[in-house]
């Protein structure tokens, strides 16, 4: 065992130390990476807007709903797999983990493929079904056919970063992750002003850009992580644990899917309220995006300590972790609601320029309204996390059929009684929502855990 530690020296055990300094260190590198990459988004939307205009900024905006639909579906369920992995992790079974890595990337392989073929074939309907106006559809098509056609890069990328973070390395999955952005950020001015392919040329440098991360993060694995290496022997079917893989990760997939139906369905009442809306939208997502990741971040982060100490059976570690790493998130909750709220304006006049104060404020609007709700937020990812550490799927799954009922109430009632208004409201009815059978579901699950501990 202390060949195996030193052998994969980038590993973290999470079932040793203070839960909260490890929860702490273990979420700054996701949250450097998740910031980066909604900044990557931020840039990304800044020069579709002021070198395409805001046509083109509405047509790639519309889009991303169906981009949550499908690749929120892709980290939901990736993540899942890897909990296994964690699990087996904690449990110091080196074997199964091996297993484990060969079964998640067989069914990363799988999963890819239908994608592809789904998105590709469907993608034009979905687009006139949520009633995209005819001035931004052409451009709209033309931006997700490329993204779904190339959306298995982006399946394989998440995978083997989520099965490095599964053994307590988020830092390298961190630099990856950032080394693949900065691709993507380099060859899309390129792709849009110097080559002039327009709306594609983004998707295109995406794609191309997923390529090269996937083939970098390939190369870590393999010169720094043996634990993850696997050989022929490792080929075999197991239905029982295959089984587990997908118990707990197509859950968490569809969860992200359903939320996503329900993005869907209000983007298609943002459709109704015109270019301009559709905009706003778009622009306030990408600064509301930055500024949910540190709460998002200790989820991902209190996933997979959850799962280590779980496969340990360290159960009092659990409670421990959990109940600090509620402090800590609110407390960032607070601040980044705070910072929005203040400076929200100035910061959506960066993607449009002076002349769009329709816009401005419609995007300070969205801001403020979804900043106040930010706490609500950061209880619902930490409760939905834990419980998908531990193996539980029916509960977040159900938590995301409420997020959806929620958002079509606000798309099919609010937007039609109060406009703009009504859209903002959508995501803070649908955390409220999310996190009333979670926190029910986490007393009951903490009340057992409890007890667990105390019998030990």
């Amino acid at each position: 065992m202390e060949l195996e530690k030193k052998e994969n020296g980038a590993v973290k055990d999470l079932t040793e130390g203070e839960p909260a300094k490890l929860i702490f260190y273990f979420t700054l590198p996701l949250l450097a990476g998740n910031i980066f990459q909604q900044l990557f988004g931020f840039v990304d939307t800044l020069i579709v807007g002021r070198f395409l205009g805001v046509e083109a900024l509405a047509a790639v905006g519309c889009t991303g709903s169906l981009m949550f639909l499908m690749l929120g579906f892709v980290m939901g369920a990736t993540s899942g797999f890897s909990i296994y992995t964690g699990q087996r992790f904690g449990a110091k079974d080196y074997a199964g983990i091996r297993y484990s890595v060969v079964v998640c990337l067989v069914l990363a392989v799988i999963l890819s493929i239908i994608l592809a073929i789904i998105g590709v074939a469907w993608c034009r309907e979905l687009l006139e079904f949520m009633e995209t106006p005819p001035e931004i559809i052409d451009g709209a098509y033309n931006f997700i056919v490329i993204i779904y056609g190339g959306i298995g890069g982006f399946v394989m990328i998440q995978m083997q970063t989520n099965l490095v973070r599964a053994l307590g390395d988020s830092k390298m999955p961190t630099i990856i992750q950032a080394t693949t952005l900065c691709i993507n950020i380099a060859l899309e001015p390129v792709a849009i002003i110097l080559l002039d392919l327009g709306i594609p040329g983004a998707a295109g440098a995406t794609i191309v850009s997923l390529i090269l991360g996937n083939i970098i993060c390939a190369i870590y694995i393999k010169k720094k992580i043996p634990l993850l290496h696997f050989s022929k022997e490792d080929f075999h079917f197991d239905k029982e644990i295959v089984l587990e893989h997908l118990k707990i990760g197509l859950p968490m997939g569809f969860q992200s899917s359903i939320i996503a139906i329900g993005a869907v369905v209000l983007q298609i009442a943002l459709n109704g309220l015109g270019p301009v809306a559709v905009a706003s939208f778009a622009a306030s997502q990408r600064v509301d995006g930055i500024a949910v990741m540190p709460m998002m971040s200790f989820g991902v982060a209190i996933a997979a300590y959850t799962a280590q100490n779980f496969g340990a059976k360290k159960f009092d570690r659990i409670h421990d972790g959990v109940k600090k790493t509620i402090w800590m998130s609110c407390t960032f909750s607070i601040i980044a609601a705070a910072f929005n709220i203040l400076f929200g304006a100035e910061i959506i006049r960066l993607f449009v320029g002076e002349g769009q104060q329709q816009i401005v404020d419609y995007g300070q609007l969205f801001l403020t309204v979804n900043g106040v709700a930010y706490w609500i937020m950061a209880l619902m990812f930490i409760f939905r996390f834990t419980m998908q550490g531990l193996g539980q799927s029916l509960i977040p799954t159900f938590s995301g059929a409420v997020e959806l009922v929620m958002r079509i109430i606000a798309a099919v009632i609010l937007v039609d009684y109060w406009g703009y208004l009504g859209a903002c409201l959508a995501a803070p009815m649908a955390w409220i929502g999310a996190a009333i059978p979670l926190g029910i579901a986490f007393y009951i699950t903490n009340k057992k855990l409890t007890r667990l501990y105390t019998e030990d």
